[in-house]
């Protein structure tokens, strides 16, 4: 069985798989195969964005897979564009619009706002009224450092946001983000797992995968999973994301974990111009 994340304040809602399936760079036709099949291979967790451009895609797939609303965990992430009041609930009734579906499971704020155009305070509480209005069934914030979640916690309260979708690899282990949420009771949700392949190739993860007659790819989500985090990694082909989803069968040793920690380099993938100041 799939672990997942429960929580306490919303014991009626579907628990969310830890190993999901990602959209992004997906458009279109690529979009709508991608999530169909992933769904046909057994995953029941998928991440869009309104940025990605592909929810009436992962909408469709979702509609093909014949699939009851009931059994998907379903994300979606509010853009930077979106936060102000005039528009934030407008995107999300249109986010429903094209994903078919009148709830999600999990709302983001994708980005926090580096130039504070629209208060913290302010986007954090037009993201819970869509909780209250039963928009989404769990809230959330993605790329945010400490001291945002700091303020966002301030805002919200303890025990409101159920996660922070950031980056995490092990070439980038995020250990201040990671800890801190941990500290918190904040799922961490870690994108690009594999660092656009970069760590597919690395020596020492593919010597472990060996020993365990396992892929590199397997690894690394064994290695994020062992650490209580959820990860959603994205695939065009059939034959990984079977491969992804068995890797919940793989158990690393405690010694193996710490040699992939040892790997962390500070390499950052996604780290766009309004990026915050990292931790």
């Amino acid at each position: 069985m799939t672990q997942a994340h429960t929580d306490s304040t919303a014991s009626n809602s579907l628990a969310m798989p830890m190993l999901g399936t990602g959209t992004y760079r997906l458009k279109d036709q690529a979009a709508f195969d991608a999530v169909l099949m992933a769904l046909e291979e057994g995953s029941r967790h998928i991440d869009t964005a309104q940025i990605y451009a592909n929810e009436v895609a992962v909408g469709e797939a979702i509609k093909a897979s014949a699939i009851p609303r009931n059994e998907l965990f379903i994300t979606t992430k509010v853009w930077t564009e979106n936060l102000d009041s005039s528009r934030f609930e407008a995107s999300v009734i249109d986010s429903l619009t094209a994903l078919q579906t009148d709830y999600v499971d999990l709302l983001l704020i994708h980005w926090p706002l580096k130039d504070g155009k629209v208060p913290m305070a302010d986007y954090l509480m037009s993201l819970k009224t869509m909780l209250d209005k039963g928009f989404t069934r769990h809230i959330g914030v993605s790329n945010f450092t400490n001291a945002q979640l700091s303020q966002a916690i301030a805002i919200l309260g303890e025990g409101v946001i159920f996660t922070n979708q950031v980056e995490v690899h092990p070439y980038l282990v995020n250990a201040k983000v990671t800890e801190f949420c941990k500290l918190h009771n904040i799922l961490v949700t870690g994108y690009m797992p594999f660092a656009y392949g970069a760590i597919l190739q690395d020596e020492l993860i593919s010597k472990i995968a060996k020993k365990h007659d396992a892929t590199t790819a397997q690894t690394i989500l064994a290695w994020l999973r062992q650490q209580g985090f959820a990860t959603i990694p994205s695939s065009t082909k059939r034959e990984n994301v079977r491969s992804n989803l068995a890797a919940v069968n793989l158990v690393l040793s405690a010694a193996e974990i710490e040699a992939i920690n040892g790997l962390d380099r500070n390499h950052r993938v996604a780290n766009p111009d309004f990026a915050p100041q990292w931790d």
